[in-house]
């Protein structure tokens, strides 16, 4: 993919009437970009766990992990203190050491690309909130899991599974009204032309439509995106302002006389049109609302939960294999958490990657299906000018090398996807 980018710099024929060379020029640099970082980045994070594995990282953490607890007068019998112990230390050794390839991509990549909308000091408050945040539920829900491992005895892994199905549940629940808000501004859409063409739509397919928000994601990027949640009778819908040609603060002119505003900056908000049409936005919720009438959101759950249950089905026969633990250095003991770890972490790998692989084939097929269906709703035409114009806000490359997009793409590329449209935008 990498040749691919390199190569190829002037725009196919197939490409000409739906992108213009400066946008192709700028997509090419942006992607060649990305796939620069990704390798460096997925090669440090190959050695950092290497080194980690042969030099005894683990077990060397483990044993700090009992310290810290022991000085606070928890002993070795306390397992479970000792577990979250060392969770806490081992996330913050991931944020930590994730932090500078953090900030490379968002203020040297994302803002190279003019993507980035965020300050420095944005940055480490995000950061420092998604930490906190992260281990307020973290924490809880792996003392928990833990426990019922602990006292379930041979049928431990259903209670597990259940657990984990309760908690994936309450987050989805809770994530856009409780979670969300915490790091972004949701405002409900104004009442007008818009509202009223989502709500005619919903009910047309008797969606459940109950509040309709738009989130300020232009804070933090210029990428845009919607989504709809909830469970039941009580779904909503979300649209990054960033999507809605009238709300993107990339189309607003910027203020006169601006302290801190350069001429490059100025051009830049003024020059770029940002966001699709009404009527594009109405295509692409439609897309989004496939997904719901198709039954996709409740296949990918059923599959996730059976993939849940197999796989703790499978650590309660392999939980008992002192090889395991002593192959990571742990001779002497045999902690659950470390369990955990090693076998959905490594031994698991080979398997979660061909499970990856299958569940990116499965998503590229509803995609398409979710475009049949906004096709059926007569959004053929405007769903086909918002993937151009999303393509271009967001600086997608069109051409891609078959096996890795076979192998990495969740949605289809472009130009499949137009093609599927382009009959029914025709007629």
């Amino acid at each position: 993919q990498r040749r691919v980018y390199r190569t190829t710099t002037h725009v196919p024929q197939e490409l000409g009437q739906i992108m213009d060379s400066e946008t192709f020029e700028k997509s090419r640099l942006y992607q060649l970009d990305k796939s620069t970082f990704s390798f460096w980045s997925g090669l440090y994070s190959e050695v950092e766990g290497t080194m980690i594995l042969l030099c005894g990282g683990i077990p060397f953490l483990w044993k700090l992990s009992g310290q810290i607890s022991g000085r606070a007068g928890f002993g070795p019998e306390y397992e479970i203190v000792q577990s979250l112990v060392f969770l806490l230390l081992a996330t913050l050794f991931s944020a930590v050491t994730g932090l500078p390839w953090s900030l490379y991509n968002t203020f040297v990549i994302e803002e190279k690309h003019g993507f980035n909308q965020q300050t420095l000091g944005f940055f480490f408050k995000d950061a420092i909130k998604k930490f906190v945040v992260t281990q307020c539920i973290l924490l809880p829900v792996t003392s928990l899991l833990l426990y019922i491992i602990k006292i379930g005895g041979d049928y431990f892994f259903i209670y597990a599974w259940l657990f984990t199905l309760v908690v994936s549940l309450v987050l989805v629940t809770i994530y856009a009204d409780y979670i969300a808000p915490l790091f972004d501004k949701f405002i409900p859409l104004p009442e007008g032309e818009l509202k009223q063409q989502i709500e005619t739509m919903a009910k047309s397919i008797d969606f459940p439509l109950t509040k309709v928000y738009v989130v300020e994601g232009s804070k933090r990027s210029s990428h845009s995106n919607a989504y709809f949640y909830g469970f039941f009778k009580n779904k909503r819908i979300v649209l990054f302002d960033t999507l809605l040609e009238d709300y993107s603060a990339l189309n607003k002119e910027p203020a006169e006389g601006e302290d801190g505003e350069n001429e490059e900056t100025r051009s830049k908000t003024k020059n770029k049109k940002q966001g699709c049409k009404n009527e594009e936005v109405l295509a692409v919720l439609g897309h989004e609302l496939g997904h719901w009438k198709l039954g996709h959101t409740v296949k990918n759950i059923i599959i996730s939960q059976m993939n849940s249950f197999l796989c703790f089905f499978l650590f309660a026969v392999l939980i008992g294999q002192k090889e395991l633990f002593a192959a990571f250095g742990f001779y002497d003991t045999q902690p659950t958490l470390i369990g955990l770890m090693i076998i959905f972490q490594f031994i698991f790998s080979p398997y979660n990657e061909v499970l990856s692989f299958c569940l990116t084939v499965l998503s590229r097929r509803f995609e398409f299906q979710a475009d049949a269906f906004a096709k059926e709703l007569g959004k053929a035409k405007d769903l086909y000018s918002a993937l151009i114009k999303l393509n271009k806000d967001n600086l997608g490359f069109p051409v891609s090398d078959w096996i890795f997009s076979m192998w990495h793409y969740s949605h289809p590329p472009l130009l499949e996807r137009l093609q599927a449209l382009k009959d029914a935008k025709q007629e």
